[in-house]
C-alpha cells in the first residue's frame, strides 16, 4: 500500500509541473553548414520567439520551412506555435483551454500530435490537423510525457511514473508494451534506420539506446555527463550540449564527444531541446532567457 501511495504522489507532482508557470526560454534558429564530413558550422543565429516567457519543445516538419513549438501565455497555459523561417512569420496553430506541448509531425503530415494536459489534472495524448481544427485523443489511459513516431501505427511513448518507462504503443490494437523504465524525455527517429532513440538512465554512465522494428534494443554511444536532450542530423550525427557548448558524435566511428563552435560573438546559456530539420540545414535550440 505504501508503495502505491508514493507512485500516485510521485505522478501528481510531475503532472503539476506541467500546470506551473513554465521558465522563460527562447529558441534560436541557425543554419547548418557542412564543410568538413566529419564536422559542421553554424551562422546566422536568430531568436525566433524573442519575448518574455517559455518557448521550447521545437521541431521541425519534414517538409515545410516550419517550427513547431510550445509557447506559453501570462496565465501560464501553452499552445502551439507554427514559425515558417522563410517568411519569417509566426502563426497560432491551437487555442484551447488546455495545455499542449510536445508538438510532432504524424508520420501521414495530416496531423501533430501533442501531449494535452487538462485542467483536472488528465493528461491525454491526441493530435490536431496541420492546418487547424478539434484534438483527436489518442490514448488517455496512459499519463504520457513524450513521445516519437516509429510508423503510422506504432508509437515509442515516455511515461510519467516510478519509475518513468519507455513503451511500445500500437494504435492498431490500442496495447502498450514496456520495454525499459529510468529513460530520459529525448525520444527521436533515427534518419536512414528504422529505429527511435532513447536515452537509458543507469546508476553510473547515462546511455544513447536504440529500439528497433523487432522490439530488440541496442546501445548507440554514451550521453554527454548528465545531460539527455540530443538531436540527430540526417547523415547520422548525434548533437547534444553541455549547456553551452554543442558536441557531436558519428555512431560506429566516435571515440568521444567532438566539440563544434558557435558563430562569432554568439554565446548561448542553458541550452537544452535540439532540433534539426531533415535537409540538415537548420538548427533549432532552446536557450534560457
Amino acid at each position: 500500500m505504501r508503495n502505491v501511495i508514493v507512485i500516485l504522489f510521485t505522478v501528481i507532482l510531475v503532472r503539476c509541473s506541467f500546470a506551473q508557470q513554465p521558465p522563460g526560454s527562447d529558441i534560436y534558429l541557425l543554419d547548418i553548414t557542412a564543410v568538413k564530413k566529419k564536422s559542421l558550422t553554424f551562422r546566422n543565429p536568430v531568436n525566433i520567439t524573442n519575448r518574455p516567457g517559455y518557448d521550447n519543445q521545437p521541431g521541425f516538419h519534414p517538409d515545410l520551412p516550419y517550427v513547431y513549438y510550445a509557447s506559453a501565455n501570462e496565465q501560464g497555459r501553452t499552445e502551439i506555435m507554427q514559425y515558417d523561417y522563410q517568411r519569417n512569420v509566426t502563426r497560432q496553430l491551437t487555442e484551447t483551454p488546455e495545455r499542449e506541448y510536445s508538438p510532432t509531425v504524424t508520420p501521414d503530415k495530416k496531423f501533430f500530435s501533442c501531449i494535452i494536459q487538462r485542467d483536472n489534472n488528465a493528461q491525454d495524448f491526441g493530435k490536431y490537423p496541420v492546418n487547424g481544427g478539434q484534438a483527436e485523443v489518442i490514448i488517455d489511459n496512459l499519463i504520457v510525457g513524450y513521445h516519437a513516431w516509429f510508423d503510422e501505427n506504432n508509437i515509442l511513448l515516455f511515461v510519467l511514473g516510478q519509475p518513468n518507462t519507455l513503451r511500445w504503443y500500437s494504435s492498431v490494437d490500442k496495447h502498450d508494451k514496456i520495454l525499459r523504465e529510468n529513460i530520459g524525455r529525448s525520444l527521436h527517429k533515427i534518419p536512414g534506420e528504422n529505429a527511435v532513440s532513447f536515452v537509458e538512465k543507469g546508476k553510473g554512465e547515462w546511455t544513447i539506446k536504440k529500439v528497433k522494428a523487432n522490439g530488440s534494443i541496442e546501445i548507440i554511444a554514451p550521453t554527454l555527463p548528465g545531460r539527455e536532450d540530443l538531436t540527430w542530423t540526417p547523415d547520422g550525427k548525434i548533437l547534444m550540449s553541455d549547456g553551452e557548448q554543442l558536441f557531436y558524435w558519428l555512431p560506429g566511428k566516435s571515440k568521444s564527444w567532438e566539440p563544434l563552435m558557435w558563430p562569432e560573438g554568439f554565446r548561448p546559456k542553458g541550452i537544452t531541446r535540439l532540433a534539426v530539420n531533415a535537409s540538415g540545414t537548420k538548427l533549432a535550440l532552446v536557450v534560457s532567457e
